[in-house]
């Protein structure tokens, strides 16, 4: 069989989807699991962009033994100086090189000659070998470059040392075709092309990242660079989840190292971690990726499984069963639960959650999976500052009167504002008490499992000096969580070490 290595950079392309900034404590659990996982290389962060990248590559190098840990440098000395401190710890290491190599970015964004581009990596190449001896190399925008340049590129980095050969689709710009016969091409024309594994990161601008990967490794790529719910930059990066499972299904002469009922669990993660949805008709992971409704395809799911499933949902970690837990279990029957769904605990943080499963237990006849797991990202998100302790809200078809009570540091304020509707009002009335004035940008509210008493889990995101925070909350009233979810953002704002600088392949 041939070996195709995932390399997954959830953590650092896919954290640079808008609003989905993680804490170097999130980057740690999200690393801990893609790990479980079975993936091959981690690109941890991008060392240089600011403090908190560097920390959480420092602490996952630190923790994790069986991934390589990746760190992302542009072809500048301190960002590659940046990556290999950050990867001392690490027991399996890579640094992650690239520049531009496409006539457009090379003459207006880097504002170089061809000439200077190529020395320029190939001095960087030198660099990252002195610290690392996995040097990997990027070709940014590769697959609107001259083919005949990145011939000549590609045999001095290679020459110089760069063992991995990643040429991204980086504007998701290529077709499957195209894709294909630009690898093909590549591999066939480089000189110690031989000596070298050849990766494919292509974004899903077109919708066709997943396919393009697909045809990169027929055409001889051996490494594919994804994330986790295909989240990244714009439209996304290749989705894991996808890759790995169109793999094993339809090209069986392919292996990865993905333990695939890992992936439902994992993807669960990402969402609840980042706030970002994962759309009902996702392929593998979606809500709808298992459910028939129409009575054809029940009736024929009922007699085979096979008439319309190509996979079966254990293959992923579904369940087809539902334990149901309620306010008369213990916290022994809730940790059995958490373990079950994937997520490792400490005593106190079993014990907050337990808490808060229980006031949850009072006003759900019911608690479903998806209770537990918005329970458990309450927990795992940054806490704010500001306590909410009593809100009211007064409606009519003349608007919403509201007050708010919240607490910091002991101290307790109240603010009263009047808005178009309840959630307005409210947001108003936190404004008034903590002097941030946000712009409300996007708004969701979804319930997380079915019946009259379920939670509702609100997902917004809040300008604040052109910058954008998103926050997330649940609880069975969707004021108090619009309100949660407010201050969640906020607190955001408030991070000092939040990502100066970003860049995507």
């Amino acid at each position: 069989m041939k070996r195709v290595i995932i390399f997954d950079t959830t953590l650092r392309d896919g954290e640079q989807s808008p609003g989905a900034s993680l804490t170097s404590n999130q980057k740690l659990i999200v690393a801990r699991q893609l790990e479980k996982l079975g993936v091959d290389v981690i690109e941890a962060g991008f060392a240089i962009s600011s403090p908190d990248d560097f920390k959480s590559i420092q602490a996952i190098s630190s923790t994790l033994k069986k991934t390589t840990i990746c760190s992302l440098s542009r072809c500048v000395e301190k960002d590659i100086l940046a990556s290999a401190d950050a990867l001392k710890p690490a027991k399996r290491k890579r640094i992650h090189i690239f520049i531009a190599t496409s006539p457009v970015h090379m003459r207006y964004k880097l504002k170089m000659t061809p000439e200077t581009v190529v020395e320029t990596a190939v001095k960087s190449v030198k660099l990252a070998k002195k610290y690392c001896d996995e040097v990997e190399f990027s070709c940014e925008d590769a697959t609107r470059s001259k083919k005949k340049f990145l011939v000549k590129i590609l045999e001095k980095v290679i020459k110089a040392g760069a063992k991995i050969i990643n040429l991204p689709d980086t504007v998701g710009y290529s077709y499957p075709d195209e894709f294909g016969e630009f690898f093909r091409y590549i591999i066939e024309n480089v000189k110690g092309s031989h000596r070298v594994v050849f990766s494919a990161h292509c974004h899903n601008d077109l919708g066709l990242a997943t396919a393009n990967s697909l045809s990169a490794i027929l055409n001889g790529a051996r490494q594919v660079e994804c994330t986790i719910n295909g989240i990244g930059e714009r439209a996304g990066n290749a989705s894991l989840e996808e890759i790995v499972m169109a793999l094993k299904v339809r090209f069986p002469e392919f292996e990865t190292g993905i333990n695939t009922k890992q992936i439902l669990r994992t993807s669960r993660l990402i969402s609840t971690l980042t706030g970002i949805f994962v759309q009902p008709n996702k392929a593998i992971v979606g809500a709808n990726a298992f459910a028939h409704e129409a009575g054809i395809h029940q009736d024929g799911v009922l007699k085979k499984a096979q008439t319309y499933e190509i996979m079966r949902p254990q293959d992923i970690g579904a369940s087809q069963s539902v334990l149901v837990l309620g306010k008369h279990s213990g916290r022994a029957a809730l940790k059995k639960k958490i373990e079950e769904l994937g997520f490792k605990l400490n005593d106190r943080q079993i014990n907050k959650v337990f808490e808060n499963f229980k006031k949850l237990a009072d006003k759900k006849k019911k608690i479903f999976d998806d209770d537990i797991v918005a329970l458990l990202g309450k927990e795992f998100t940054k806490k704010t500052a500001w306590q909410l302790l009593y809100f009211d809200v007064k409606t009519s078809s003349k608007g919403a009167q509201a007050e708010v009570h919240l607490e910091k540091n002991g101290k307790k304020f109240r603010g009263k504002a009047k808005g178009d509707g309840p959630v307005d009002s409210v947001l108003k009335a936190v404004d008034s008490i903590t002097k941030t004035e946000g712009k409300l940008i996007d708004y969701s509210v979804n319930a997380i499992t079915m019946g009259k008493d379920a939670q509702g889990e609100v997902r917004l995101t809040v300008e604040i000096n052109r910058r954008r925070f998103f926050g997330s909350s649940s609880s069975t009233d969707i004021i108090e969580a619009s309100i949660l979810a407010y201050l969640n953002a906020l607190s955001k704002y408030k991070l000092k070490d939040f990502p100066k600088m970003r860049q995507s392949l």
